[in-house]
C-alpha cells in the first residue's frame, strides 16, 4: 500500500505545485501586463500619464497595502481557506476591469484585483511549505515558484502586445477569468487543508497602512502634476507621514503585529527584504515606462513592443534554476547580490539609449536585466523559509511580498515624479505652448495633433526624462546592492548546516518569529 501510494503523494505534489504557480503566475504578471495596453487605454479612455499612472498603481497599491492583512487572515482563518478567496476576487476583479468603460471604473476593477492578490499570495508559500515536507524537494519547489514569479513580470509585455493589437486592452484581462476559475476547481481538489490557527487581527495596522501608503503613492503620483507647492499635494504629504509614523509605533507596541518589525534584526531576513525591494524599485519602473517610450515616440505596435522583451524572458527561464542551485550551495547572498548589481547595470546601460538607438544596439540590456530578474526571487523566498519558525510563514511571507509590491509601487510612482519633472523642465525651456505640455502627457495619442517640429520637441523632452529616470532606478539598485551585500555577510553557506546569526544566539536572545538554528 505503501508503494501504491507513493506515486499518488507524487502526483498531488506536482498538482498542487502547479497550481500555486498559475495563481502566483498570474498576480506576478498583473502587475506589468497591463503595460503594454496603456498607449491604447490612454487613447480608449482619455488618460494622460497620471490617469495611466493609477491603472497600474491602483492595483499595486491595494496588493501592497493589503498582503499583511492577507497573511494576518491566513493564519487566522486558514490558509487555504483565504488562498481561494483571494483567487476569486482577482478573478472577479479581472472581469470587472475588462468590462470597464470609464479610467475611474477601471482603476477600482484593478483595486479588486489587488485586494484577490493579497489575500491569495502570502499562503501560496504557506501551502508549499505544508505540501513539501523534504528539505530538497522543497528547495527545488520554491526555485520553480519563484522562478514562476518572476517569469511572470517579464512574460506580461510579451503577451500583453500581440493581445492588445489582435483583441483590443481588454483582453489582457479576460485572460486571467479562464486561468482563475480552472485554477479554483483545481484548488479544491489538489491543495490541502492548511488549518488556521487563534490570532487578533491587526485592523488599527491594517487601517493606518493602507491610508499611510496612498497618501505616500497620491503625493508622488500628483505631486510632479499639480506642484510640490499645492495645498492638496502637501495635504497628503503629511498625512503620509504622520500615519506611516503611527503604524511603525503601532506594529512595534502589540504582540501579534501585521508586520513583524523583529524579524528585520536577522541581518539575512533584512537583507533579503531590502533586496526584494529594491529589485521590484528598479524593475517596476522600467517595466512601465518602456512600453510609452516604443509604441508613443518610436511608434512600435503593441505586438512589437511585447515581443522585444523576449531575451529578457528568456534569461529570466535560464537564471531561476541557476539561482536555486547557487543558494542551496553559498546561501542568498551570491545570487541576490549579483542579480540586484545586473540589473542595476542593465538599467544603466539601457538609459544611454534614445529615440534614434536600433533595437540590435540595446538588446545586450534586455539579456542583462533578464538575468538579473530572474536571480533576484528565488534566495528571497529561501531565505525566509530557512531562517523563519513555521507558524510565522504567513507573516514573513506576506511581509517579503508587501516590500516588493511596495518597491513596485514607490519605483512607478518616484521614477514617474523624475520622469514628469523633467518633461515639464525641458518644455518650458524650450518656450513651448502650453497644449504641448499637454499633449506630451500621452505620448504618440496627443503628440499627433502637433506640428512636426513641436511633436519632435515632446518626443525628446519624454525620451530625455525616461533617461533620467532609469538612471535614478539604476543609482538606487547599485545602492542596494551595496547594503544587501553588507547585511548578508554572515548569510549561512548551505541549508543543512549552521544557517546564520540566529544559530550562534542562545535561544531566549533569538527574535520572535526567527527560528534558532
Amino acid at each position: 500500500m505503501g508503494e501504491s501510494g507513493a506515486p499518488d503523494v507524487r502526483r498531488r505534489q506536482r498538482l498542487a505545485l502547479a497550481t500555486l504557480c498559475t495563481t502566483m503566475f498570474m498576480s506576478m504578471l498583473d502587475n506589468v501586463i497591463v503595460n503594454n495596453a496603456l498607449p491604447r487605454i490612454g487613447q480608449d479612455l482619455d488618460a494622460g500619464i497620471t490617469g495611466l499612472q493609477w491603472v497600474a498603481e491602483g492595483y499595486s497599491l491595494v496588493f501592497a497595502a493589503l498582503l499583511l492583512t492577507g497573511g494576518a487572515l491566513g493564519d487566522r482563518y486558514g490558509r487555504t481557506a483565504v488562498f481561494r478567496l483571494g483567487l476569486a476576487l482577482f478573478t472577479l476583479g479581472s472581469a470587472a476591469a475588462a468590462l470597464a468603460g470609464t479610467v475611474g471604473a477601471l482603476v477600482a476593477a484593478r483595486m479588486l484585483q489587488g485586494v484577490g492578490a493579497a489575500l491569495l499570495t502570502p499562503g501560496s508559500l504557506a501551502i508549499l511549505r505544508h505540501v513539501f515536507t523534504d528539505e530538497r524537494e522543497r528547495t527545488r519547489a520554491i526555485g520553480r515558484w519563484s522562478g514562476v514569479s518572476a517569469l511572470g513580470l517579464s512574460v506580461g509585455p510579451v503577451v500583453g502586445g500581440p493581445m492588445v493589437e489582435a483583441f483590443g486592452w481588454a483582453s489582457v484581462f479576460w485572460i486571467n477569468v479562464p486561468i482563475g476559475i480552472a485554477a479554483l476547481v483545481l484548488s479544491a481538489r489538489v491543495l490541502p487543508v492548511v488549518p488556521g490557527r487563534a490570532r487578533r487581527i491587526d485592523l488599527g495596522g491594517l487601517v493606518l497602512s493602507a491610508l499611510g501608503l496612498g497618501a505616500a503613492v497620491h503625493t508622488l503620483v500628483e505631486g510632479p502634476d499639480r506642484g510640490w507647492t499645492n495645498g492638496r499635494v502637501l495635504t497628503t504629504a503629511a498625512l503620509a507621514v504622520l500615519l506611516l509614523t503611527a503604524f511603525l509605533l503601532l506594529e512595534l507596541r502589540i504582540t501579534e503585529p501585521m508586520l513583524d518589525l523583529r524579524l528585520f534584526r536577522d541581518g539575512v531576513l533584512g537583507g533579503a527584504l531590502l533586496g526584494g525591494f529594491a529589485v521590484s524599485f528598479g524593475m517596476f519602473g522600467a517595466l512601465f515606462f518602456l512600453p510609452l517610450l516604443m509604441q508613443g515616440v518610436l511608434d512600435w505596435s503593441p505586438t512589437a513592443a511585447g515581443l522585444a522583451g523576449l531575451p529578457m524572458t528568456a534569461m529570466i527561464v535560464v537564471a531561476g534554476p541557476l539561482s536555486a542551485r547557487l543558494t542551496g550551495r553559498y546561501g542568498p547572498r551570491l545570487p541576490l547580490v549579483l542579480g540586484i548589481s545586473l540589473c542595476a547595470f542593465g538599467l544603466a546601460g539601457l538609459s544611454r539609449y534614445g529615440e534614434n538607438a536600433h533595437y540590435a544596439e540595446y538588446l545586450w540590456t534586455l539579456f542583462v536585466l533578464g538575468l538579473g530578474l530572474g536571480m533576484t526571487f528565488t534566495p528571497v523566498s529561501i531565505a525566509v523559509l530557512q531562517r523563519v519558525a513555521p507558524e510565522r510563514i504567513g507573516t514573513a511571507s506576506a511581509t517579503v511580498n508587501t516590500l516588493r509590491e511596495l518597491g513596485g509601487v514607490l519605483g512607478i510612482a518616484v521614477l514617474g515624479a523624475v520622469l514628469t519633472h523633467r518633461l515639464a523642465d525641458s518644455l518650458s525651456g524650450l518656450g513651448l505652448p502650453s497644449d504641448a505640455l499637454t499633449a506630451a502627457t500621452a505620448p504618440g495619442a496627443g503628440t499627433a495633433v502637433l506640428p512636426a517640429p513641436v511633436r519632435s520637441a515632446v518626443e525628446a523632452a519624454f525620451t530625455d526624462g525616461i533617461q533620467l529616470a532609469l538612471r535614478c532606478g539604476s543609482a538606487a539598485l547599485a545602492l542596494a546592492a551595496v547594503l544587501v551585500a553588507l547585511l548578508l555577510r554572515r548569510a549561512a553557506p548551505r541549508p543543512d548546516g549552521p544557517r546564520g546569526p540566529a544559530a550562534a544566539r542562545p535561544r531566549s536572545e533569538v527574535p520572535v518569529g526567527v527560528r534558532p538554528e
